[in-house]
């Protein structure tokens, strides 16, 4: 994992067999167009089931941890008789069933916090290693067996319901094994798309397609909660097996590169007969993310070291800064239902799966929010000012939404929506436009396969304060949510403040851009 150049062959395992299919029955091959439209929608649907999987342990929580400490003056005066009874000092829903042993004891949601810093620990972990990995493996395969693991695991989880585990010991080595095989996801279909999409309006195609983090969110959250009534197990078993079934979908049908399945697109590898495309079939080729002077050989390429890597230059200061951002936007990710249904909302306490209902609507803002910070970054071409910007309006939008919240849910609706706008754009720009745009940094010549590597340093380091703030969540919010929100909004001004170098710079080549159209046309003036 040092510096030291590796040469990597590109694996040409022929084309996938579903691709083999559609040929024999279109009696034609696929066209360079109909190829980028099954990687955007397998790689959509692909970690869409990556993010159903990881959502589920979220809306499971209430139902293993149905009661914890709260502190009285947290709590209504005019609610205690309805909805919480005193037993030896602690506070207890009336509403709620046994949970789950280890789970329901007074140190159940720190429990349930291990868990999900046991599995994102190992997901941070695990992408280091994964970028790496992925430089240099077949991409459809290793995919795949993620995909696999990941889904056996969580089925796993589901089981100890079926079979009376209630050793933490079982949960805890699950998580962490599903952590695991979660953490080649991210950087296997970014580099996928990568090699298949030029740079023309990245950050809005990617906001776009990085919808699936937000989508798979809300599927995880409603498949989930819906499947609560029929006992925990199933919230994790259905996912599993659907995340194993897109597994299954990948292996056979995602075309990992054009030269995996016989296109040779601006490599200069041309042979005579290829020369003779006509001018027509040229034009319709989009440049791939990678320039043809990246590349030293048509069949040898070179796998950037993991130190080479970080020296890029923008590389660390985007993965210090999405450790800040996915530290607010995970914490939500993990612990929003579980703050929903223990907080009074219009003088009601929603249910474990109204709660979980409720919470899409954040994912939902993630979405927009996506969208927005691809589309205005790629109008300014400042990547670092759109990001920046959208972490410093998480910090109101975090506070209005704690303070004002619980008037009544059409208001905690509309914050929640608000707030997930401002909290997932700048994670969704940084993990996507931004990467690519690292990974095919001008400092890359000659090596051509950089781009897994890059995006694994950045959501790698992104991903270890994503297990930190779930981590503090589970003992902050046993003091006060508010101190909870605190520190998310402390975190948000500390990703935007990162960026400051950048943004500077931003700034400073926009005013001379600015002084030299200024200065053109005073020339052809005169």
């Amino acid at each position: 994992m040092g510096s030291v150049e590796e040469p990597v062959q590109e694996v040409k395992d022929g084309k996938p067999l579903g691709i083999r299919f559609i040929e024999h029955v279109k009696k034609k091959t696929l066209s360079y167009n109909t190829y980028q439209a099954m990687v955007l929608i397998v790689t959509f649907f692909a970690y869409t089931t990556y993010h159903l999987a990881r959502k589920t342990s979220s809306v499971i929580k209430s139902a293993l941890d149905p009661s914890s400490e709260v502190d009285m003056k947290s709590i209504p005066w005019h609610s205690y008789k309805h909805h919480w009874s005193l037993k030896n000092g602690n506070l207890t829903r009336l509403d709620s069933k046994s949970g789950w042993a280890p789970f329901n004891g007074s140190d159940g949601t720190e429990l349930l916090g291990y868990l999900d810093v046991a599995f994102l620990g190992m997901y941070a972990t695990g992408q280091y290693f994964s970028g790496q990995l992925g430089d240099r493996m077949n991409l459809r395969l290793f995919l795949t067996v993620g995909m696999l693991g990941t889904g056996l695991f969580t089925a796993c989880f589901g089981f100890g319901y079926w079979l009376n585990i209630h050793s933490f010991y079982y949960f805890l080595v699950v998580q962490m094994l599903a952590g695991m095989f979660q953490s080649n996801g991210w950087p296997s279909v970014v580099a996928v798309v990568g090699n298949w999409f030029g740079k023309s309006k990245r950050g809005l195609i990617m906001g776009i397609w990085n919808a699936h983090t937000s989508f798979g969110n809300i599927m995880g959250s409603l498949i989930a909660a819906n499947l609560l009534q029929y006992g925990w197990g199933w919230s994790l078993l259905v996912p599993g097996l659907i995340i194993a079934f897109m597994g299954v979908v990948v292996f056979i049908s995602l075309p990992v590169s054009p030269l995996s399945v016989g296109l040779h697109i601006n490599d200069g590898c041309y042979d005579d007969d290829d020369s003779k495309a006509s001018e027509k079939e040229r034009e319709s080729l989009v440049e791939p993310f990678i320039e043809s002077d990246a590349l030293e050989t048509c069949d040898e390429e070179r796998a950037i070291g993991f130190i080479e890597a970080w020296k890029i230059p923008g590389v660390a200061i985007y993965a210090f800064c999405l450790f800040f951002a996915k530290l607010v936007a995970y914490t939500f990710l993990y612990w929003l239902p579980f703050y929903i249904s223990y907080t009074e909302i219009g003088g009601q306490y929603l249910s474990s799966e109204t709660s979980g209902d409720l919470s899409t609507l954040f994912d939902i803002g993630g979405v927009v929010g996506g969208v927005l910070a691809g589309y205005v970054s790629d109008r300014l071409n400042a990547r670092a000012i759109t990001a920046a910007s959208f972490s410093y309006g998480a910090i109101p939008a975090l506070y209005l939404y704690r303070s004002y919240g619980y008037i009544n849910i059409y208001v905690n609706a509309i914050l929640m929506f608000i707030a997930g706008i401002f909290v997932n754009g700048p994670y969704a720009l940084i993990t996507t436009a931004v990467s690519c745009d690292l990974g095919t940094h001008s400092s890359l010549r000659g090596h051509s396969r950089a781009l897994a590597t890059v995006t694994a340093i950045i959501d790698g380091t992104g991903s270890i304060g994503a297990a930190i703030g779930p981590l503090l969540t589970g003992y902050i919010s046993a003091i006060s949510w508010t101190a909870v929100f605190t520190m998310l909004m402390a975190s948000a001004l500390v990703a935007g403040l990162l960026l400051t170098k950048l943004v500077a710079a931003e700034v400073s080549a926009k005013i001379d851009q600015s002084r030299m159209s200024r200065g053109t046309d005073t020339t052809v003036l005169v």
